[in-house]
């Protein structure tokens, strides 16, 4: 026979599960003895705690707890942004699996001498270590963390049955913390939101009054509970009673860490939204915890977000495996070239991808090409010099490619960048032509006279899409940067055809000094 027993939340709590548990031992013992109902009747009922929390928060003790949360939380950002395997739904869903959390018996007694030497409980500790794990996979040093906590402040509701368990967010900053200051930081935080742990969640949230989004809950996204909770096995005379073990498939919040202590150590599970994540990822993320764990009891002193998190296999990849990019390229040959031979081979393959645009190599290729033409037909020509003052867009590509098509290099000038700083540029590198887009026409304003606005299309629209012919070489120039320079001024430096294939093919990025780049004198 399995026994399962289904209550909504808003009724029970943890808590009150033990107690649920207890009765049910002592009604089927008097049930089955013939014996009248054992259990004594209750002072007080739900609905008298309910009555009494209403009244008590109001006035200047409700004013007090909704002020320290407004205090607490302003600023805090919205959402936590873990990296995640699979992009965020529009509408949050809550398919969810955990994965096993196990700490062994030596680290379990490590962590306890490390909280009784700073003051702190085990929870705190494990709160710390679990903050600190999120700020280094966010990249945020600023985490607030949701954290659930009894609620039965009165000796009277500590026999009833009810939902008390109030959720406290709790704030944590990184900052320039070690070890130990962190865990003082920490400990500061949670007594302070316990001291103000009789405003329900919901009244913060109504008062904050935070940007909601179907995509995540507000205020939190992550969870930390701590089960220290009174237990009660279930026992029955004359039955032999075993616990059937369900598998949880849901997730309330994008990642949930569940851990007690046990006989055998520190144990527990890691909750997580199966839209989000993949297992193996938050299988990792667990190991990462633990291995911070560690760090936290050998060196208290340690930098907090400094602490060592990966295996040293993983290191090894990122350090070593990931890094090899050593690859034979053809060096005489441009970069143009290359990516001509490449629209040819894959002419429908995507090349470029910007918002909800998409150009594909053989649409790539073409457009540049005609801009090319244009270009030749303005008297670009082998050596010349064209500067590309254009925002991040399919365009900013298009342009670079039909520079080096046209056998110039080109000089790219970022929309942002202070008059002074762009009028120095053009004068020290005197582009035979510069091209723009809305943005950069409005940024060179007065500031150059030979400009070419890609938005006027017209002009080379019928012109043809076919690849151009020229006699560069390998070491012609392929494009002009300017670096901050140590005498305040920026300082150009010309990189050849070489080197940019070089970076292209190892390493990605365009706008990168190569191994073969020159000071422009």
């Amino acid at each position: 026979h399995v026994l399962l027993v289904c209550m909504h939340h808003i009724i029970s709590d943890g808590w009150s599960m033990a107690l649920f548990t207890r009765e049910l031992g002592a009604l089927y013992l008097a049930e089955r003895d013939g014996l009248p109902d054992p259990l004594p009747a209750l002072p007080i009922q739900y609905a008298d705690f309910a009555q009494w929390q209403r009244q008590r928060l109001q006035g200047e003790r409700l004013q007090k707890q909704a002020s320290f949360w407004q205090q607490t939380l302003a600023g805090a950002p919205a959402l936590l942004e873990l990296p995640t395997d699979h992009p965020r739904p529009a509408q949050q869903r809550f398919d969810g699996d955990s994965v096993e959390i196990a700490l062994d018996p030596q680290l379990t007694q490590q962590l306890k001498a490390l909280a009784q030497r700073h003051g702190i409980t085990l929870y705190m500790t494990l709160l710390a270590a679990w903050a600190a794990l999120l700020a280094k996979l966010s990249g945020q040093d600023d985490v607030v963390v949701g954290s659930p906590t009894a609620g039965r402040s009165r000796a009277e509701t500590e026999e009833l049955i009810g939902f008390f368990v109030n959720t406290l967010a709790l704030r944590l900053r990184a900052g320039e913390h070690s070890v130990a200051s962190w865990l003082s930081h920490t400990r500061d935080q949670v007594l302070a939101a316990q001291a103000h742990a009789e405003l329900p969640f919901e009244h913060v949230v109504e008062i904050l009054q935070p940007q909601r989004s179907l995509a995540h809950s507000p205020i939190f996204q992550v969870m930390f509970a701590w089960q220290n909770l009174p237990q009660s096995r279930l026992q029955l005379p004359a039955l032999e009673i075993a616990p059937f073990e369900q598998r949880v498939s849901t997730a309330q919040f994008d990642l949930t860490l569940i851990l007690a202590d046990s006989d055998t150590g520190i144990r527990g599970q890691l909750n997580y939204a199966t839209a989000l994540f993949a297992r193996s990822t938050v299988e990792r993320w667990g190991h990462y915890l633990q291995r911070i764990l560690a760090e936290m009891v050998r060196d208290d002193s340690q930098p907090v977000l400094a602490l060592p998190w990966l295996s040293d296999d993983e290191r090894h990849q990122l350090l070593v495996e990931w890094n090899d990019t050593q690859t034979d390229h053809p060096r005489e040959r441009g970069l143009h070239e290359l990516f001509e031979a490449r629209a040819a081979q894959a002419p429908n393959a995507t090349a470029v991808v910007f918002e909800q645009q998409s150009l594909s190599y053989a649409e790539l290729n073409a457009r540049a090409n005609r801009l090319a033409h244009h270009l030749r037909a303005q008297g670009v020509r082998n050596g010349s010099r064209v500067a590309v003052c254009v925002q991040r867009s399919p365009e900013l590509v298009v342009s670079f490619l039909a520079v080096l098509k046209s056998g110039a290099a080109y000089l790219p000038l970022d929309v942002s960048y202070p008059a002074q700083r762009l009028r120095y540029m053009l004068e020290d590198s005197l582009p035979q032509l510069t091209l723009v887009d809305t943005a950069g026409a409005t940024a060179l304003d007065g500031l150059t006279p030979s400009v070419c606005c890609l938005q006027d299309t017209t002009l080379w629209q019928s012109l043809p899409a076919s690849n151009l012919s020229n006699d560069l070489t390998a070491d012609a120039p392929s494009y002009i940067i300017y670096t901050s320079g140590s005498t305040g001024q920026p300082k150009g430096v010309v990189n050849s055809h070489r080197g940019l294939t070089s970076l292209a093919t190892n390493i990605g990025p365009i706008l990168s000094l190569g191994p073969d780049s020159r000071v422009l004198q």
